[in-house]
């Protein structure tokens, strides 16, 4: 096989790299959610009483939703590709955002909880993504130069909504609380629903992501396209120290002179992701851009690693919610609470130790689906 036909298969291990790196850093943080909740963070979190370990922690997991939203949208325009154009990636994009939406509701937020009867349905990144690929079901049929600058319109000027308030309880607050504003929604049989993850922001994220399909083409060398990635990712970045700097239009918290350069440092990355500040998205995006570069020089062993995860994403996700929450109730069952009524692990190191073990048995677990996959004919495989 020439260097031509191997470009495109190497480009989509770099892709599903990528998504298994960044699938790694969430273990890491939802282990945080189970094992080390009673040191619970705010967004953004308060640099005054949040240990610095902890910060860059979170800061760390701050990367898992940009570009796994991102990567979405470029998988899209790959799916289209092989599949017969805009309209077979348009209508793949409608059925699977249906099915995680309605996934969000059912077997995610079970994970979270379980409890059949939640009091609160949370509405996180799985519900987003399934929106922000409905919303790009019909984006994609714009033209690339509109869909990428309706993308950036999105990216750009979301942060000019936030001083809209839209009354709770009325059908515009509803579609508001959805939209652009973290806030609960009353359901009709007693229960609320939490907009964790506002979409809008998203749906911007995604249509950029789709926006850089021609750049996985076998038009564009390796060269070329990695040239484009870290000139894109180090642009990125250089706005966001600039709009950073400037205090101003790009993210609503402000940063502060601290004690130390440390928490210095700290206030200028407290950034805001309900919904993700336009600095947010800059600072993750960025990298992203230049990891996603990066990874393509990544050896062999390490790269099969990474994609063994990233190749079932929604596997690998459904699995370590369900092993972490078990996993929780059990040291709880066999030890007892010792941070009030939690079970917690005693530090940060900890956690991230915690992450390492809950990866090996989930490593095992998806290169068998991705077995079963290969070997599966049947359509409905591959919304998983």
């Amino acid at each position: 096989m020439g260097q031509a036909e191997a470009a495109p298969a190497r480009r989509i291990v770099t892709i599903d790299a990528l998504r298994g790196f960044v699938m790694l850093l969430m273990l890491v943080d939802h282990a945080r959610e189970f094992f080390y909740l009673h040191a619970q963070v705010s967004d953004p979190v308060n640099v005054a009483t949040t240990p610095p370990s902890l910060f860059f922690t979170r800061l760390t997991a701050h990367l898992c939703a940009p570009v796994f939203v991102a990567l979405t949208g470029l998988s899209a325009w790959l799916y289209g590709q092989r599949r017969g154009g805009r309209r077979a990636a348009s209508e793949f994009l409608l059925k699977r955002g249906l099915f995680l939406v309605l996934l969000e509701l059912t077997f995610v937020n079970f994970a979270w909880t379980f409890s059949l009867t939640p009091r609160t349905y949370f509405l996180q990144v799985i519900w987003a993504i399934g929106l922000s690929m409905i919303a790009l079901a019909g984006l994609l049929w714009l033209p690339r130069p509109v869909l990428i600058g309706v993308g950036l319109a999105i990216v750009f000027g979301h942060n000019l909504l936030d001083p809209i308030e839209v009354e709770a309880g009325t059908p515009g607050g509803t579609l508001w609380a959805i939209l652009h504003d973290r806030s609960f929604i009353e359901l009709p049989w007693g229960a609320r629903a939490r907009t964790s993850y506002p979409v809008l922001p998203w749906i911007g994220v995604i249509a950029l992501g789709h926006g850089l399909g021609p750049w996985f083409t076998r038009q564009l060398s390796p060269e070329a396209r990695r040239f484009r990635l870290y000139a894109l990712g180090l642009a990125a970045l250089t706005l966001f120290v600039l709009l950073r700097l400037a205090n101003g239009y790009g993210e609503p918290v402000p940063w502060t002179q601290g004690a130390t350069p440390l928490f210095t440092l700290i206030s200028f990355l407290n950034l805001t992701k309900y919904p993700p500040s336009l600095d947010f998205l800059l600072l993750t995006l960025g990298v992203g851009a230049l990891l996603l570069a990066a990874l393509e020089r990544l050896p062999s062993g390490l790269q099969t690693l990474l994609t063994t995860f990233g190749a079932a994403p929604l596997f690998f996700y459904l699995v370590h919610l369900y092993l972490l929450h078990s996993l929780n109730n059990v040291a709880l069952a066999l030890f007892g609470p010792n941070q009030g009524s939690l079970f917690s692990v005693p530090n940060v190191l900890s956690l991230w130790v915690l992450a390492v073990l809950v990866s090996l048995p989930l490593w095992f677990a998806c290169r068998w689906f991705v077995g079963v996959k290969a070997r599966t004919q049947s359509a409905w495989m591959s919304y998983l």
